[in-house]
């Protein structure tokens, strides 16, 4: 087929290597450089930095104007394959292919429709997760879906969880383009009683609080990501926290029958934080650290410095 594919972020990667891997890639649409990092300079999306890579022709827009859709439709596209861009398309772009418009979306639809569907669901305690193939349409992901696949979530961190919904997703799609191809594809239309709809994470969110069990401070962990971190301060000063996990009181050696809220307490060198709800049961372990100005490090480790009884672990 020829294809037009737009997007941005790591997510979409996966989809576009394995688009071009059997198909034609006429243009690769994407965001334009931003900046990035401490030394904030100029920085290529994901995407775009595949792109040169693979040695396909890149456009770079922020929106839909008239000069991105002319573009889009010079190339006459069979199909055009859509994975997190970042921008609402037009229906001259949603309607310009003879195979319309399919979106790569990390969702079980209709579930999850929005911008942050991944981490809303590690913060919300999902057990499985997954990516949708879906026809995009003027409102917010509610087109109809070709293909459903999912992964277990279990104890791993955003990121990997991301980097295996971007390989699942690139393996559907590509599957949906044969489907398509063949004519023997199936489409689904959403159920509207049972949408849902996530708005991005901000980074106030992502603050371990005391004031909330150790359990959905664990979850903030979880759901963390560079764009939006869980952070805590724990005896005056910042901290991110990378890994955490929940743990009973009474299993770990040396620890008193409580911790209170919003306390820290070190038992050979294990760092475990006072949490509401379940201070006396389950508390909130650090595993892995990043120290304002420092580098990551195992919590053990970062615990040689701290100093005394009755030290708090607050909102940063």
């Amino acid at each position: 087929m020829r294809v037009v594919f737009m997007g941005t972020p790591d997510f979409a990667v996966p989809s576009l290597r394995a688009v071009d891997s059997q198909h034609e890639v006429m243009l690769v649409v994407t965001r334009p450089d931003a900046v990035r990092g401490r030394g904030r300079k100029l920085v290529a999306s994901p995407v775009k930095a595949a792109a040169v890579e693979l040695g396909l022709p890149v456009l770079e827009a922020s929106r839909a104007t008239d000069e991105m859709v002319q573009a889009v439709l010079e190339t006459s596209p069979e199909v055009i394959v859509v994975a997190a861009y970042g921008a609402i398309l037009p229906s001259a772009i949603l309607e310009c292919a003879s195979y319309g418009c399919i979106n790569v979306h990390a969702s079980l639809l209709p579930r999850g429709r929005g911008a942050a569907p991944i981490q809303r669901a590690l913060l919300e305690g999902d057990d499985r997760v997954g990516v949708s193939i879906m026809r995009l349409v003027q409102a917010m992901d509610a087109g109809p879906y070709c293909r459903q696949a999912s992964i277990e979530v279990g104890d791993k961190p955003c990121n990997v969880v991301m980097d295996e919904l971007a390989k699942l997703g690139a393996k559907e799609l590509l599957a949906s383009l044969d489907d398509m191809a063949a004519g023997r594809a199936t489409w689904h239309e959403q159920d509207e009683a049972l949408a849902t709809y996530v708005s991005k994470v901000e980074k106030r969110e992502m603050q371990l609080d005391p004031a909330d069990s150790a359990l959905v401070n664990k979850r903030r962990v979880q759901a963390s990501t560079d764009a939006a971190p869980a952070r805590v301060k724990v005896g005056g000063r910042g901290l991110r926290v990378m890994d955490a996990r929940v743990v009973c009181v009474a299993d770990v050696d040396g620890t008193p029958d409580a911790i209170p809220v919003g306390e820290v307490c070190v038992v050979r060198r294990r760092v475990l934080l006072g949490c509401a709800e379940s201070g006396r049961e389950d508390v909130l372990e650090l595993l892995r650290v990043k120290p304002d100005g420092k580098r990551e490090m195992d919590a053990s480790a970062w615990s040689v410095g701290i100093r005394g009884d009755n030290i708090a672990w607050e909102r940063v």
